[in-house]
């Protein structure tokens, strides 16, 4: 994502359907064309969401976007792949608590946005180019944007064993995104699936949606010996899409989850797009 963008649409409508990860119930997700200045706005019922910082309510194991009592959970990953792609403007209309989370990474939201292109609204995108470094920590977790000419993300996740540390550089735009990062599955361990259960999460995982470790490793085959920090990045973007504008920065990112990304998007957006805060 080097330099200023136009802001983007979808040239078409599409339709997604699958099982929320955490909910375990049927959704449905339609995504229709907008015009320039829409911004990407859930459509919940009657009630219109913007996907800005502000508007998440919850970020314990996914992120949730809400107003009032309408929510919808686990928006990440198909907030990741809109974001990689430039897609600014968007009404995302939801049907069920959850996105679907198809095989766990954005891989099919990457085919589906290819399949149906983008489209250039010849405006453009709100962008944010921090001008000095900006420190985000909790305890041991840490976020750090520096000034750079493009997105440029390097990540150190360290998880328990088997997963361990792991490290990437990686340089953002939509055809490395494609191939670097789009199938990247989200993950867990078989030893907190009950646990998980037990709080109403994780009740429509399995095999088919998320890398499972157990004490002895990866229970399926991995697409990349580091796919789980590969798909830490495919988080992170997808949080930095509810920044609601373009971020040209570079990002060091150590052990961040959701919490801390919503932190981030929250301060950068007080700061550089609504002009109300300061980091």
């Amino acid at each position: 994502m080097r330099g200023r963008m136009n802001r983007r649409t979808l040239s078409s409508e599409l339709t997604i359907a699958g099982i929320g990860l955490h909910s375990g119930v049927e959704a449905t997700v339609v995504l229709r064309p907008a015009v320039a200045g829409t911004g990407l706005v859930f459509e919940l019922g009657d009630e219109h969401v913007p996907a800005t910082a502000e508007n998440v309510v919850e970020t314990s194991r996914a992120t949730v976007i809400g107003r009032g009592a309408a929510s919808v959970s686990t928006v990440e990953h198909l907030l990741s792949a809109l974001y990689a792609f430039g897609v600014s403007d968007l009404h995302i209309n939801v049907h069920g608590p959850e996105i679907p989370v198809l095989d766990g990474s954005a891989r099919e939201y990457v085919a589906l946005l290819e399949q149906v292109g983008v489209r250039d609204l010849g405006e453009p995108a709100p962008t944010i180019v921090p001008s000095t470094a900006h420190f985000f920590a909790d305890g041991d977790r840490l976020v750090v944007i520096l000034p750079a000419d493009a997105l440029r993300i390097r990540f150190v996740a360290d998880f328990p064993a088997p997963i361990g540390a792991q490290y990437l550089d990686f340089l953002c735009d939509a055809q490395r995104y494609a191939g670097e990062i789009a199938a990247a599955r989200t993950f867990g361990y078989l030893a907190e699936v009950e646990a998980l259960k037990a709080r109403g999460l994780a009740l429509g995982g399995s095999l088919d949606n998320a890398l499972v470790f157990d004490a002895d490793g990866p229970m399926q085959p991995l697409q990349w010996p580091n796919e789980v920090v590969r798909h830490k990045i495919l988080d992170l973007l997808g949080d930095f899409a509810l920044l609601g504008a373009r971020l040209q920065a570079q990002v060091i990112a150590v052990k961040s989850g959701h919490a801390l990304h919503s932190r981030v998007t929250k301060a950068l957006r007080d700061h550089y797009v609504l002009g109300v805060g300061s980091i």
